[in-house]
C-alpha cells in the first residue's frame, strides 16, 4: 500500500537533454529517444555506446534497451472514492497505481461522496488532482442529480467547468425520457455520455450471470438482455441528435451485435471491455469467492471469445479498466452482501497483451490504439493524451519488459485497495516506467529499468559515459 503523497515523484526529471537508449517504439526497431523540454526532441536507429563513447557530453543515457515503448496509457473509467470513500482508495493513491500501471490520464466516474453532480464539484476533483503528480485525473460528471436517474444535472454547466465525459456509472439511467434530454445537450456541448448498461426491472438483483452459474449457486441471475436493451435504446436516441454514446464494460455476445450494427449505421457509437470481461469467464464466479464479484457479472466462454473478436475487429474500440476498490473487510464477506467491483490500473497492460497474443499475436500499435489512442478521442483529450511517439509530440510514454515474468501477489502494489481478480496469475509483461510531460511517474527497478541522479544508490552509470544502467545490487529496490 502507497503513502498518500502529492509530492513529486522523486524519480528524476527529464525536462533537459535526455536519451532513452535502445527502446522498440510500437515493439519495433531499436531506437534512441531523445527528449527536451518535454517533448520527443529526435528518434534515430539506435547507436552502439558499448565503446562507451558515442554520448553528448550534456546528455543523460538511460539504459532501455529492448523495452517496449508505448504512448503513455489512458483510462477511461475508474473509480477513485474521493471524495467520501478514501478508506478504499484517494486520488494520489489511485494516480500512483495508475502511474505504475502504465497511464498518464485516467476518468474519475462521478460516483463519490457527493456525487460529482454539479461545477463546483468538477473544480475541486480538479483541485485534488492537482495536489497528487502521478497521472493527469480528469473528473467524469455525473448525468443525473445525486445519480437518482431521475432529474438532468446540469451538464452544461459542467462541460463549461471543464468535464468532457459524464456517466451514471455504477447505476444505469433507466429513465428514457431523461436520457433523451441528456443525449440533446450533450450534441450541443459535444461531449460524451457513457451508459453502464443495466435495465433495472430487468436486472433486478442480479448477482451472477443467468444460466448454469446462477442455477448452481442459488445466486440471483443477471440476465444479458438487460444489457443489450439499454445498448439498443440508447443507440436509438443518441443517433437522433448526433450526440456521442459511450457504452461502459461491454460484457456480451448479443451487446457486441448491437454495437455492430450501430456503428454500421454511421451512429456515434463507441464502446469499451475491461481486462477482466476479456479473461475470465462466470465459471470462476462459481466458486462463490465475491473477490470475482462484478458488475456486470463474468459471462460465458461464449461471451468472452465474441469480446476478443470484436477487440481485433474494431467493434469494441477501447479497453477501460473499470478500476473499482473496495476494503478487504467489504469483501471478506457472503457473496450477496459484498460489492461489486475489482482493481484493474495495474495489471490492466499485462492483460491486454496477454489477451491479444492469445488472439493469434501481440501488435503493440493495435495494443496502442486500444488503451491510449482511441481512449483519449472518447474523453476527448486527444490534443495532449494518445498522441503518436513521433519528434514534437510530448512525452507521454509507458515502458513495458516484453520478458518480464510476475505476479501481483509477489509483487508491489500501489492502490490502497487490494481487491485484484488475479492475483496469482504469472504474467509474461510489466510496466517498468511511465512518463508524462517529460518526467518519469513510475520506475519499477526490478523490471529493468533506472533513472534519475537522485536514484544513484540504485543504479551504476558506465565508466565513460553518462549512462545509466540497472544495478545489479541485491535490494536495491524493494517490492
Amino acid at each position: 500500500m502507497s503513502a498518500d503523497t502529492g509530492a513529486r515523484p522523486d524519480f528524476g526529471d527529464l525536462t533537459g537533454d535526455c536519451v532513452l537508449a535502445g527502446v522498440r517504439p510500437y515493439g519495433g526497431h531499436r531506437t534512441d529517444v531523445t527528449i527536451r523540454a518535454g517533448r520527443i526532441a529526435a528518434m534515430e536507429p539506435a547507436a552502439d555506446r558499448a565503446d562507451g563513447d558515442t554520448a553528448a557530453p550534456t546528455e543523460t543515457v538511460i539504459d532501455a534497451r529492448d523495452l517496449i515503448l508505448l504512448p503513455g496509457l489512458v483510462d477511461l473509467h475508474t473509480h477513485l472514492r474521493e471524495p467520501g470513500g478514501e478508506e478504499s482508495e484517494t486520488i494520489a493513491t489511485g494516480a500512483r497505481a495508475a502511474a505504475a500501471g502504465g497511464f498518464t490520464d485516467v476518468f474519475a466516474m462521478a460516483n463519490t461522496h457527493p456525487v460529482t453532480d454539479d461545477p463546483d464539484r468538477i473544480r475541486d476533483v480538479e483541485k485534488r488532482s492537482r495536489e497528487q503528480a502521478f497521472a493527469r485525473v480528469h473528473p467524469v460528471g455525473a448525468i443525473t442529480r445525486g445519480l437518482q436517474g431521475a432529474e438532468l444535472a446540469p451538464v452544461e454547466d459542467m462541460a463549461e467547468a471543464g468535464a468532457r465525459v459524464f456517466s451514471d456509472d455504477g447505476k444505469c439511467v433507466n429513465d428514457s425520457a431523461v436520457m433523451r434530454r441528456a443525449f440533446r445537450v450533450a450534441a450541443e456541448h459535444d461531449v460524451t455520455i457513457a451508459q453502464h448498461a443495466q435495465d433495472g426491472p430487468i436486472a433486478g438483483d442480479g448477482q451472477v450471470n443467468a444460466g448454469a452459474v446462477a442455477e448452481s449457486t442459488g445466486l440471483p441471475p443477471w440476465p444479458s438482455v438487460a444489457e443489450h436493451i439499454i445498448i439498443a435504446r440508447d443507440a436509438l436516441l443518441a443517433a437522433e441528435f448526433g450526440a456521442h454514446l459511450h457504452i461502459c464494460h461491454l460484457s456480451t455476445r448479443g451487446s457486441v451485435d448491437i454495437v455492430r450494427w450501430a456503428k454500421s449505421q454511421g451512429w456515434p457509437v463507441t464502446a469499451e471491455v475491461t481486462p477482466h470481461h476479456l479473461l475470465l469467464t462466470d465459471e470462476i464466479a462459481a466458486l462463490a469467492d465475491p473477490r470475482y464479484k462484478v458488475n456486470p457479472p463474468l459471462r460465458s466462454d461464449d461471451d468472452v471469445l465474441a469480446l476478443r473478436e470484436a477487440l481485433l475487429d474494431g467493434t469494441i474500440d477501447a479497453v477501460a479498466t473499470d478500476h473499482a476498490p473496495h476494503t478487504a473487510a467489504s469483501k471478506d464477506n457472503h457473496w450477496c452482501d459484498a460489492p461489486f467491483g475489482m482493481i484493474g490500473l495495474e495489471t490492466a497492460a499485462a492483460v491486454v497483451a496477454y489477451v491479444l497474443a492469445a488472439c493469434g499475436g501481440l501488435d503493440w500499435r493495435r495494443f496502442a490504439e486500444l488503451t491510449s489512442t482511441t481512449p483519449a478521442r472518447i474523453g476527448r483529450i486527444a490534443d495532449f493524451a494518445g498522441r503518436p511517439l513521433a519528434v514534437g509530440e510530448p512525452a507521454n510514454f509507458a515502458l513495458v519488459d516484453s520478458g518480464h515474468s510476475w505476479s501481483p501477489e509477489t509483487s508491489r502494489g500501489f492502490s490502497r485497495s487490494s481487491n485484484t481478480p488475479f492475483p496469482s496469475f504469472e504474467f509474461s509483461h510489466k510496466v517498468v516506467g511511465t512518463v508524462c510531460v517529460g518526467v518519469f511517474t513510475h520506475v519499477d527497478v526490478d523490471g529493468g529499468l533506472g533513472v534519475g541522479d537522485r536514484m544513484v544508490s540504485s543504479l551504476h552509470r558506465s565508466e565513460n559515459t553518462h549512462m545509466i544502467t540497472p544495478s545489479t545490487a541485491e535490494g536495491a529496490h524493494s517490492r
